[in-house]
């Protein structure tokens, strides 16, 4: 039986899939990640962080790889720190968002992802533990004024479920952005037209001469089913969202049972 080549790049999300349910790199996928490296795969992180909310990560993988964070809109490299690319959400795309979706859905939240801080309107319900840069403002419209640049739109309703809201938002909205969730309850991200963990991705792969088919990915939630669609070789983790483990025939162990581990030992070690 001839083996098939080991992959050239490592796509992998962070939350849910990467990361253990505390936040950390275990042991194992650390060395696992190392291995793949040594083997001459590229590792890549594909996450909705922001590269701000991952340096604690880099220090757990030596800054090791580069990350395509914000849902594709920010590729951040890790052994630099900075940022080398960035696909923006228009103003316009933005305001015409807030008011489609300010109008359909009453009493809904909104906030921002600049790429440096979160800008939220009073009523924006979540906050993430691992993010102190957090500003509240009155209403979307000053949301909107203060942004220095939208990585990300987000839409919040404490009344839905985020499955359900993202039909909504994409019934609504997707003339003006790509929605999608990555598993915040009632909560919707919403990146510019044409940018997604995929597409970023896919132009990273271009630029270095890999096909989708020398490409293997992992992940667990909406925001990840375009990436495990493209990739060669991909797997949904076996704590993955409904439609994730539907949509992808191969399944890896879970977040908390160092599935990625397991998968790229077989291959590099």
């Amino acid at each position: 039986m001839i083996t098939p080549p080991a992959p050239r790049l490592v796509a992998t999300d962070l939350d849910g899939t990467l990361l253990r349910s505390d936040g950390t790199v275990s042991a194992r996928t650390r060395t696992a990640l190392c291995a793949a490296a040594a083997g001459g795969a590229e590792i890549v992180f594909v996450t909705a962080r922001p590269p701000r909310a991952i340096a604690h990560i880099a220090e757990q993988v030596g800054h090791l790889g580069t990350a395509i964070c914000v849902n594709g809109a920010v590729t951040y490299e890790l052994a630099r720190e900075r940022i080398v690319h960035t696909r923006p959400v228009a103003a316009e795309a933005a305001t015409a968002m807030a008011e489609t979706l300010r109008e359909r859905l009453p009493g809904a939240g909104f906030a921002v992802e600049t790429g440096i801080r979160v800008i939220a309107a009073t009523g924006f319900g979540p906050r993430w533990d691992h993010d102190h840069r957090h500003v509240v403002v009155p209403t979307v419209d000053d949301v909107l004024r203060l942004a220095e640049s939208i990585a990300k739109f987000f839409v919040w309703s404490a009344d839905h479920q985020s499955d359900p809201l993202l039909e909504m938002a994409r019934a609504v909205a997707a003339e003006h952005g790509e929605c999608t969730h990555s598993g915040g309850t009632g909560l919707v991200e919403i990146s510019a037209i044409g940018v997604s963990k995929a597409s970023t991705l896919a132009g990273y792969c271009a630029e270095r001469g890999i096909a989708p088919d020398e490409v293997l990915a992992f992940g667990d939630m909406p925001n990840d089913l375009d990436v495990l669609g493209w990739a060669g070789s991909a797997y949904a983790m076996a704590n993955a969202h409904p439609a994730v483990l539907a949509a992808t025939r191969r399944h890896a162990g879970s977040n908390d049972d160092d599935g990625v581990a397991r998968v790229l030992e077989r291959l590099f070690t």
